[in-house]
């Protein structure tokens, strides 16, 4: 069973800047693509940025180009999204999905593994 941890979420102010984690530690998230969703109150899971294996190749939602970089650390075995210009509209629970279906696309895939999510509120 894969199990890995979000952290990083927390209240920030409009323009300000986040870093989320996901980390494993029984497996390499290295040899899956990993993507980051989020959740707003009463809307749909929707895909935010999701990274390659290799870490070579990189997708963004158009909401969040510019602003969100998605990276990972194979020495620490854990994918990052460092999140900058925070929107009130960007709070939501963030999730990892730790994709055993090779995929970069930010649509919800059948062969998604979910963490528990972390809180991101973006307000003044």
């Amino acid at each position: 069973q894969l199990q890995f941890v979000e952290s990083g979420g927390g209240l920030v102010q409009p323009g300000g800047s986040l870093r989320l984690s996901c980390a494993a530690s029984a497996f390499s998230l290295g040899d899956y693509a990993i993507g980051w969703f989020r959740q707003a109150p009463g809307k749909e899971r929707e895909g935010v940025a999701c990274i390659s294996s290799s870490g070579g190749i990189t997708n963004y939602a158009d909401s969040v180009k510019g602003r969100f970089t998605i990276s990972r650390d194979k020495a620490k075995n854990t994918v990052y999204l460092q999140m900058n210009s925070l929107k009130p509209e960007d709070t939501a629970v963030y999730y990892c999905a730790v994709r055993t279906i090779a995929t970069i696309e930010l649509k919800i895939s059948a062969g998604d593994y979910w963490g528990r999510g972390t809180l991101v509120t973006v307000s003044s």
